[in-house]
């Protein structure tokens, strides 16, 4: 059974996961409606990772003979000074939901939760990957500037990312 403390913190962090799908399909309006596909389709990406953290928390609060309590997810953001400053935005937002999962992480630890802190383990490698990512097209769209002809090539490298489910039991 989980407690209490620590099933509020997985509910509010499956809100916190809602969020990041909607603010990733904002960003994805965003980018269709100033005509860079590519990064569009980056963001639909990140919208179904999103989605898939969604699910395993809410399996896990379920599984450990929880609740699933949902509330309010608030509306994002719609538009972005550029394309640099969207994919800083998804930077910053990745780092603060690595923050999150850290301070559940330390909840679960003071709890004794060592099932709590070894599902979150698996969040927690997923951020490093998650912050890197959105690090490198940063890095990328910086190196570009105001190029026209940079941002078309790594908008064209932004329209072949696909979405990969994670492994069963991942």
């Amino acid at each position: 059974m989980l407690h209490a403390d620590i099933e509020k913190a997985l509910n509010d962090q499956i809100n916190a996961e809602l969020f990041s799908s909607y603010l990733y399909y904002a960003m994805a309006a965003y980018f269709e409606a100033t005509g860079i596909p590519g990064a569009a389709n980056w963001m639909r990406i990140q919208t179904q990772e999103e989605l898939v953290h969604v699910s395993k928390y809410f399996e896990y609060i379920v599984d450990r003979g929880g609740r699933v309590a949902l509330g309010a997810v608030a509306a994002p953001p719609s538009q972005w000074r550029s394309p640099l400053a969207a994919f800083e935005a998804a930077l910053a937002h990745e780092r603060l939901i690595s923050a999150r999962i850290h301070k559940i992480a330390d909840l679960a630890v003071k709890h004794r939760d060592h099932g709590t802190h070894n599902f979150l383990q698996w969040f927690i490698s997923e951020q490093i990957e998650e912050e890197k990512t959105a690090e490198d097209v940063v890095q990328k769209l910086k190196l570009a500037g105001k190029d026209g002809a940079g941002l078309f090539m790594i908008d064209r490298e932004l329209a072949t990312r696909v979405f990969t489910p994670p492994a069963a039991g991942a």
